[in-house]
């Protein structure tokens, strides 16, 4: 759940860097200005096109991977919160040891609100899960024993238990949720091509006389955004993205366990 490197610490270091570089590539391509044709410098179109189409490519398939795991953590949370409630409901199937579980079901709940508020600590936030797992095994024991109890339902063994390992189901699948990026190598190959398609436009841009400012700013600002909210969406919790809106269903489902 912890990125590699701070999102904002990343951006930095990728928005100085192009910055860098552009300038870099300027400079040489005007020391090479005298010594090469127009027909040299039109060859290198071809090449400068299809780095930067993978740049753009690379910069594509990971906004659509982070968009897409961040929209399924937040579909997990929905999910759990339907899983703990509808257990929860099922307790009235056995109600002699109704309070009792329905006690340990408040604290499971709130254990699992303390988890992801921990994140991205994830050693701080595993701590806790310990305590979850230890909240399941007991919920888990009294129903069993609950079920066999004469004053159960005859279908509460068949309704409630069901629903009990769907709630901690979805527990491990959050769990292995947070766990699933992609390799660090693709950051690090996202930053690589950065500073590389900034150095071939740098080298690009030598054929003026002057700086295009609006277009040097243009160009490193729009690709260090684009590459910090990547980063935020991989890894929410851990900067200006948040997934408190969503989490709001478990506190709802909190707040109905009266």
């Amino acid at each position: 759940m912890e990125p590699p490197v701070s999102p904002v610490l990343f951006s930095l270091f990728l928005f100085f860097g192009m910055l860098t570089l552009l300038e870099a590539g300027r400079r040489f391509g005007l020391m090479r200005r005298s010594r090469e044709s127009e027909g040299e410098r039109s060859n290198l179109g071809p090449v400068e096109g299809a780095v930067f189409a993978l740049f753009g490519l690379l910069m594509a398939f990971t906004f659509s991977g982070a968009a897409s795991r961040f929209n399924e953590k937040r579909m997990l949370i929905a999910e759990e919160a339907n899983t703990i409630e509808t257990a929860y409901l099922r307790l009235h199937l056995v109600p002699e040891s109704a309070p009792k579980i329905q006690d340990l079901f408040r604290e499971y709940l709130d254990s699992r609100l303390k988890t992801y508020r921990l994140l991205p600590d994830m050693k701080a936030a595993s701590l806790e899960m310990v305590n979850s797992k230890k909240l399941q095994e007991e919920i888990w024991t009294e129903s069993v024993a609950a079920t066999r109890v004469k004053s159960a339902h005859p279908a509460a063994a068949w309704v409630l238990l069901p629903a009990l390992n769907s709630m901690i189901d979805i527990m491990t699948t959050r769990t292995s949720a947070l766990q699933v990026h992609p390799p660090r190598i693709i950051f690090a190959l996202l930053f690589a091509l950065g500073l590389i398609c900034s150095l071939l436009a740098g080298y690009r841009m030598s054929a003026g006389k002057h700086r295009s400012w609006l277009h040097i700013l243009g160009f490193t600002v729009i690709t260090v955004i684009v590459v910090y909210v990547i980063l935020d969406a991989e890894y929410p919790r851990a900067g200006l993205i948040h997934l408190e809106t969503a989490d709001q269903v478990l506190v709802d489902v909190r707040a109905t366990m009266k």
